[in-house]
């Protein structure tokens, strides 16, 4: 998946109201970034850059294999496959919706 198809999961993922009560950033570098806006009411999700509560520094293909289920979140952030940045609470969150 691109930058866009993964931002189309996302939001289908996210629907209306995440439960987040926050605003994630996905970055992926020079591939794009995916902003969730969990705070606004429906939620939002684009490929804008704006701050975030909190930040996953992820490339591409760790996304998409996150997005399929190929990457447990756990497994991922303990063996260095993203990084996050900012408040851990929401990236904790973020399991449940994604």
């Amino acid at each position: 998946m691109n930058i866009q198809e993964c931002t189309d999961a996302i939001r289908t993922k996210v629907g209306d109201n995440s439960g987040l009560d926050a605003v994630l950033k996905f970055d992926c570098g020079a591939d794009g970034k995916v902003l969730i806006d969990g705070a606004s009411s429906p939620n939002t999700v684009s490929n804008e850059d704006g701050e975030a509560d909190c930040t996953v520094e992820i490339t591409l293909d760790n996304l998409n294999n996150l997005l399929t289920g190929k990457l447990d979140p756990v497994t991922g952030f303990m063996g260095g496959k993203f990084k996050v940045s900012g408040d851990m609470s929401i990236a904790m969150k973020l399991q449940r919706v994604i």
